[in-house]
């Protein structure tokens, strides 16, 4: 185990012990640390939950719970803050990640941060939320106007391109060959060599048997989600549908 996984197995086992007597929060958490937390907490009998401030969320805080309370996603100390600016401006989310970044802000201190045109939002900790408010004008060389809270619709996180195609089997040399464009042989390698990650965790077995919503990483190939296998073809093979994240 690497350090920085040390130092996240320290802290979920100190928030475990502390949960056991008051609500407890960890994070915001990104994708590969909150399936660590989520493999590590099916071992915890005790009551969690994972929340980013709104269903779908890819960065989220673990919460962690005594056994008199119901883990509620209401009680995260979690804030929603929206900046808006001139729909001409072109602003990404590495602009506004940089200028957090700037500011001395943690990576840990934000969630989400979802960019639209003219308007953004992003998920803070609570008790960051009046420094943000207090300090922020601009977003690189953009003057915005930050304001607590947000209204529906969020701008859109992600956007996807549909993948499909007819494979041998739900093995992860298979759905990799397909996703990546390449044989099996192929996949194979790039699979042994570390290269190819399930739900944000190292795969390194070729006959691993993947399931519907399972989420796999290549590097150099990009992100992609399993969305259905099925039905069978008359040969016996098996359809496939997925996505790639854009």
């Amino acid at each position: 185990m690497d350090g920085q996984r040390e130092l996240l197995l320290a802290k979920l086992r100190d928030a475990v012990r502390t949960g056991g007597r008051r609500p407890c929060f960890l994070g915001f958490l990104d994708e590969s640390e909150a399936a660590f937390c989520r493999d590590f907490l099916r071992k915890e009998p005790m009551g969690h939950l994972l929340w980013g401030g709104y269903d779908g969320a890819e960065r989220v805080m673990a919460g962690f719970f005594p056994d008199y309370l119901e883990p509620s996603a209401e009680d995260f100390p979690i804030s929603a803050l929206t900046f808006g600016y001139r729909p001409g401006d072109r602003l990404s989310h590495r602009d506004f990640l940089g200028s957090f970044m700037g500011l001395g802000i943690e990576r840990s201190v934000v969630g989400d941060i979802l960019v639209g045109e003219g308007r953004a939002v992003a998920f803070v900790r609570r008790e960051m939320e009046r420094y943000f408010l207090e300090n922020i004008q601009k977003i690189g060389r953009v003057g915005i106007k930050i304001t607590a809270g947000y209204q529906e619709p969020l701008p859109v996180i992600r956007e996807y391109k549909d993948i499909s195609g007819v494979i041998a089997s739900d093995r992860l040399d298979c759905i990799t060959a397909l996703l990546c464009r390449t044989s099996r042989e192929k996949a194979a390698r790039l699979i042994v060599s570390g290269a190819v990650m399930v739900n944000h965790q190292e795969a390194l077995n070729v006959d691993r048997r993947l399931e519907e919503r399972d989420i796999i990483s290549v590097r150099g190939h990009g992100k992609f989600i399993l969305d259905s296998f099925g039905p069978l073809t008359g040969k016996g093979r098996l359809t496939v549908k997925c996505r790639k994240y854009q």
